[in-house]
């Protein structure tokens, strides 16, 4: 397996890539249920500003198949960064997000960056693990909430 940087011209591995990612691991990585990742948002994944954000992929030395993608983006304040990270759903549990972890770990120690965080659902046990594995402080304090608008009598602006 080889880990590189993200390039422009990676677009065409992510349908197959996709397509061995389920509906539910593409929710705990976006946060909405999508079936499907439109190509606007595979367009705003590979096009990313380098002095500001980084994305590594892993590709498999055999078929050039990509299995797996991290990606860290730089704070506001320069000081640290955000990551997330998106596996080939058979491929979770055999220690590939763990080596795409620490590559980005290293990048980021390299960028001289004092911290990288990431937003990871409560029901994602798998990734809260590796997290606590590898180091991160988990807490609890960030909660989503969500007002069902069709739910509620019309409401009118004051």
């Amino acid at each position: 397996m080889l880990i590189r940087p993200l390039t422009a011209d990676d677009a065409a591995l992510y349908p197959d890539y996709l397509a061995e990612v389920t509906a539910d691991d593409l929710r705990l990585r976006f946060f909405v249920p999508m079936r499907e990742v439109r190509h606007e948002l595979i367009d705003k994944l590979i096009h990313y500003d380098p002095e500001h954000a980084m994305a590594f992929i892993a590709i498999a030395d055999a078929s050039g198949r990509m299995l797996g993608v991290v990606r860290l983006h730089d704070d506001p304040d320069g000081n640290g960064g955000e990551f997330a990270i998106l596996v080939r759903s058979h491929l979770k549990g055999h220690g590939l997000g763990w080596l795409l972890m620490k590559h980005m770990i290293a990048y980021a120690q390299e960028r001289g960056l004092e911290t990288v965080h990431g937003q990871v659902l409560a029901e994602n046990a798998t990734m809260l693990q590796m997290c606590t594995e590898l180091g991160f402080d988990v807490n609890d304090d960030v909660k989503v909430v969500t007002l069902q608008l069709h739910e509620l009598p019309a409401l009118t602006a004051p």
